[in-house]
């Protein structure tokens, strides 16, 4: 029996999930209920999903308890993958590419995943790996 990828997963989606007047929120809600695979995330989408969840304090924590209780893995950054975001920030500065969407494109790569789940159009640009196109998981 073959391990499931997990599919990394962007704060549009996440926000989207918590914020019952998003107007992604059914897409979202749907996305999760039917992806058979784990979903991940990184600490830098974290903190942005939660700074924009700031509305509602009981938004912020029930994404929190999500989290807790297993709705999504953490890929855990190591010192050696700041130079990559640094790198891939630069490289991407015209648009400009944030922290957090950097942090992504190095989970992927750690992942050797080009699945995404993402309501952000810049990943239409940025490469996994500089050359492949991300595929977005997250239809709408």
């Amino acid at each position: 029996m073959s391990a499931l990828i997990k599919i990394p997963i962007d704060t549009g989606p996440l926000v989207a999930l918590f914020d019952g007047s998003d107007r992604y929120h059914g897409d979202s809600l749907n996305f999760i209920k039917n992806l058979k695979s784990p979903l991940c995330t990184t600490l830098p989408v974290v903190t942005e999903t939660v700074f924009m969840l700031d509305f509602s304090n009981q938004a912020q924590c029930d994404f929190l308890s999500w989290i807790h209780q297993g709705g999504l893995d953490i890929i855990e950054l190591k010192e050696n993958d700041f130079g990559r975001i640094a790198e891939l920030m630069k490289k991407y500065s015209s648009l400009p590419m944030d922290f957090a969407d950097a942090s992504l494109v190095v989970a992927c790569e750690k992942l050797r995943t080009k699945d995404i789940a993402t309501l952000d159009s810049d990943f239409r640009i940025y490469r996994y790996d500089g050359k492949t196109r991300f595929n977005n998981l997250f239809k709408i």
